[in-house]
Order: C-alpha cells, then structure tokens, then sequence
C-alpha cells in the first residue's frame, strides 16, 4: 500500500516536471528525455535529469526549475536532483526526435508554415538591422514565436542590437540551438568567429562561403516551430540577397529606405532582384522621417517623399506596393541600438517605438497564402 502511495506522488511528481521547459529549445523537458528516473520515499523525492551536453549553459536554470517544480507537489518535503549528461546515442535520438525522424533538410522550404520575412535595403546605413531586431523583438511581445536569422555576413550586428553580443549557440551533435534575447531566437555569423582578442573581427569570403553559411544556418540551425522567421539581409543586390532568393523563394521583402527621393533608385533595385527569384514584396518601410523639434515642429534632415517614391516604383498591376510605416529620427532608437536595448521595450512610447510596433502589428496580420502547400494530413 506504501508502495502504491509512493508511485502516486511520483506520477505527479512527473506531470510537474512537464512543465519544466527546456530554456533553449522550449519545449518539456519530459518531452525531450532529460529525466532519466523519479523516486519517492517518504518525503524525500530523487530525480534523475540528464543534460544535453557537458557545460550546458541553461544547466543552472534547468535545475533550478526541476527542484521547484518537484517541491510544489504535495508530500514533498525534500528534493535530490542527481545531474548527468546524455550519451552520444542519447543526444542523437534528441536531435533525432526534433527533427521529426526526418534526415537534415531545410527547415523552411515552401511547405512550412512559417512566415518568412526578408528586410532588405539598397545601401547600408539606413538602419535595416535596427528596424529588423526592434520588429523581431515587437512580435514576439504579441505572443509570435519569432527567430532572427543575420544574413548580413559582413556587417553583422543583430547581436549587439539585441544585447546578447558575445553569446555563443550550443551545440548538440550537429544541431546548433541558437540564443534568445526578448523571447526571440538569434543565429548571427558574429557568435562564430573569433573575438577573445578584443580586437575588431571582419569576415572575407566570397560566394560559394557566402551559400553554404546562409544554407547551414536554415538547416543545421533548430529554430522550432516559428511563427515568423526575419531576415536581416545585407545591402544591395549581392551573392546572399540571390542565395535567399533561391534558398526561400517562397519568402516576403520588406525594403527599407530613407526619405531622401534619390534614395528610391537604390532601394528599388533590392526589390526588382527579390522578384526575380520569386519573392514578393509587401512593403517599404522609410526610416529616418524627420526629427521632431521642441516647438512641435518637424526638422526633415533627408528630405521627404522617399518611402512614397519607393513603393511607386515597386508597385505592379498584379502587387501592388504600400509604405508600411515611416520611422522618425529618435535619439533613443539610436541609444537603444549601441546598448543592446531595443527600443520597443526600453521605450515603448517613444515616437520611433510607436511606428515600429504599428508596422509589426501590420505584418502579423498579413497572412501567408496556403495555395500550393501540403498541409500534413491526408484524407482516407
């Protein structure tokens, strides 16, 4: 009788723990293997967790919540968490069991359903990441599973913008679990390369190097089930803006330019090359609108009419273009970038930080067409 009081207490010892998530790959804990034995005597639980690799860096947290959780059932007066790590064989049936029993592929060929949007710009400097981290950051505070992926190999700096510059993926087996900062999953050239020396790190590679890092990034990198996949891509119109056409020709182009009309050349030409692989454009964002003054007053610094001429130019008979939103001139934007905070959320009621949500609020709206999809089920 004992007995089948003990086994009670650990079958709910048990059903706490499923609500232990795993922090870097948000998902059961009991879902993914990691608890190898539950014992109850007494008061007294035991509970076996096994750790995807030694050094985990979610190692503390994971125990943390394991010991909690056990704790909050009933009868439990003492918890011992007996820590391990998976065997080799173990972390293959995990990488395994995510990736559905399926052999590594691209995870978002054109029959995901998650949204992928690309930013794009004809030149640099017209604050594209910037806008990227921030929208990331705003729709995954709408509840959107979001993962960022820094395709601007040369110019990363997703990290720094979301302050998790320094931060590394960790890795299990061949399956890479990226970072997340603000509830958004990060995967940039920068967590790569060497910069132990303090010095400056620049990356000099060409197009076949260019192809394979954006191709392992969309394979080897487990993002889970998203929502919205953003793209932050390099400027221009070179070997990665044409790898993602082919890679993800399924994808939408976002392009974003300045006000200034001689602007609207440049910030054409990224979209014209989106279209000639297939992708759609549905939208120009124009950053930079104006400064406001104290007098109430706008000071327009890079002329007016840029983002409107853009999307003219873009617009067609059969996709029509529209101006997603116009981002003025923000002192804290510009802050919030060089400390990591991203201003939707160190501040939400700055005039920037406003825009920026309204254009997330739009994008989450627009649905992804199901036409030419499978949908996973299949009719007996």
């Amino acid at each position: 009788m004992a007995r089948a009081g003990a086994a009670d207490v650990e079958a709910r010892v048990r059903s706490a723990l499923s609500r232990v998530i795993d922090p870097e790959i948000r998902k059961p804990i009991t879902e993914l293997d990691m608890i190898s034995s539950v014992s109850v005597a007494g008061g007294a639980a035991t509970v076996g967790l096994k750790l995807t690799i030694i050094g985990c860096p979610a190692a503390d947290t994971i125990e943390r919540d394991v010991r909690e959780a056990t704790a909050s059932v009933a009868g439990i007066t003492d918890v011992a968490v007996d820590v391990s790590i998976m065997t080799r064989d173990e972390r293959e049936a995990l990488t395994s069991k995510l990736r559905g029993g399926r052999a590594k592929t691209l995870q978002f060929g054109p029959e995901s359903l998650t949204r992928i949007i690309a930013i794009t710009s004809g030149k640099g400097g017209v604050g594209k990441s910037t806008l990227t981290a921030n929208l990331g950051v705003a729709m995954a505070g709408r509840g959107l599973r979001v993962g960022i992926v820094d395709a601007d190999v040369f110019g990363f700096s997703i990290p720094g913008l979301l302050g998790i510059a320094g931060s590394k993926p960790t890795q299990v087996n061949d399956m890479v679990l990226p970072p997340i900062a603000h509830g958004v999953k990060v995967i940039s050239i920068g967590m790569f390369v060497d910069t132990s020396s303090g010095a400056g790190t620049a990356v000099a590679w060409r197009g076949p190097m260019l192809h394979r890092t954006i191709s392992q990034f969309l394979t080897d990198v487990y993002f889970g089930d998203l929502d919205i996949l953003l793209l932050d891509l390099p400027p221009g119109t070179g070997d990665i803006a044409i790898s993602i056409g082919q890679l993800l020709p399924q994808a939408e182009v976002v392009v974003v330019t300045t006000p200034q009309p001689a602007a609207a050349d440049v910030a054409e030409r990224s979209g014209l090359v989106a279209r000639q692989t297939g992708q759609k454009v549905i939208g120009v964002i124009e950053n930079m609108a104006g400064l406001l003054q104290a007098d109430g007053t706008v000071l327009e610094l890079f002329g007016s009419g840029g983002g409107a001429e853009t999307a003219s130019r873009l617009t067609t008979a059969d996709e029509p273009v529209a101006v997603l939103g116009s981002i003025p001139l923000s002192v804290a934007l510009r802050e919030g970038g060089d400390s990591g905070a991203p201003i939707v959320l160190s501040s939400p009621t700055d005039a920037a930080a406003v825009a920026i949500d309204a254009i997330a609020a739009q994008l989450v709206v627009r649905g992804r067409g199901l036409a030419g999809r499978k949908l996973g089920f299949s009719v007996n």
